[in-house]
């Protein structure tokens, strides 16, 4: 697809899969310039994530309000203070109103990317449209998700989105996932991707659709919340192909959510307390 950024070591050596070590550490919804964003949390999440060494931090969107240039300007100076060398951005419908796409493009480079290193392919998509909530992939660029993803089919896959892909409980009637998410799904699949990422409900949750882990984290900094669920970012532990998925609370530690072997298609999902709220999302 034309524009998409592309970036890793592309001459380096096929990593063995039963030796790679890997630490992804993903946040999503800021809502910088929201009356209901907090500085404190979000300061805190990116000093507990420095601690913590990632390879790759990936951020899904909504890193604004009503995507307004200042707003992102003040998103990018807090996601500078990441030591992390890589970096993956994907825009949120937050993002998009506004004609803030144009100030994404900007400050982020493009609003699909491929990351690739060490055994690893990380694709990034835009699933918002302007001025709208629900979000949408498109046919038109299927083929280059395929290609992307199937670049290095041997590579642990995983796919990066803002919104999300199957309904989460806990977030009232259902009209913002992906459109065509039953399309990308059935992509997803046949690609072999293990692990998708994404945010938007404010609510974290986890599914697993056949040998996919589809795992949503909250809002990581502001108080916009749906029952008793708290500010949260998460973090994926590579060890061969074991992986392991930890939500952490800014100030408050963490919990184990999701254990599985990426081989032999094993998982333990630990029990936890999903705090519902009733009504409309």
């Amino acid at each position: 697809m034309t524009g998409a950024a592309n970036t890793g070591d592309h001459a380096s050596p096929p990593v063995n899969p039963k030796t790679r070590s890997r630490r992804i550490v993903h946040l999503s919804d800021l809502h910088a310039g929201s009356q209901y964003f907090v500085p404190n949390l979000l300061n805190r999440a990116l000093v507990e994530i420095n601690d913590l060494a990632p390879d790759l931090v990936v951020v899904t969107g909504d890193l604004t309000n009503m995507g307004y240039r200042q707003e992102y300007r003040e998103a990018k100076e807090y996601l500078d203070k990441l030591d992390c060398e890589r970096l993956l951005v994907v825009p949120g419908n937050h993002d998009s109103r506004n004609v803030g796409y144009v100030h994404f493009e900007s400050l982020f480079a493009q609003r699909d990317s491929v990351v690739r290193f060490g055994g690893m392919t990380v694709v990034g998509i835009d699933s918002s449209e302007p001025d709208l909530d629900n979000g949408r992939i498109g046919r038109h660029r299927y083929p280059w998700i395929r290609d992307a993803l199937m670049e290095h089919p041997e590579d642990f896959k995983i796919f990066t989105l803002h919104h999300h892909l199957l309904p989460i409980p806990g977030t009232g009637r259902e009209r913002n996932v992906v459109h065509d998410a039953g399309d990308v799904l059935e992509i997803l699949v046949n690609c072999g991707v293990d692990l998708v990422l994404s945010g938007h409900k404010h609510v974290p949750y986890a599914w697993r659709l056949e040998d996919m882990f589809i795992v949503n984290t909250g809002t990581v900094s502001t108080l916009r919340l749906r029952g008793n669920t708290k500010p949260c970012y998460n973090v994926v532990d590579i060890e061969g192909e074991r992986v392991r998925v930890t939500r952490n609370y800014p100030f408050r530690g963490g919990e184990v959510i999701v254990e599985f072997d990426a081989a032999a298609s094993s998982y333990v999902r630990h029990d936890f307390q999903l705090d519902r709220m009733a009504g409309d999302a």
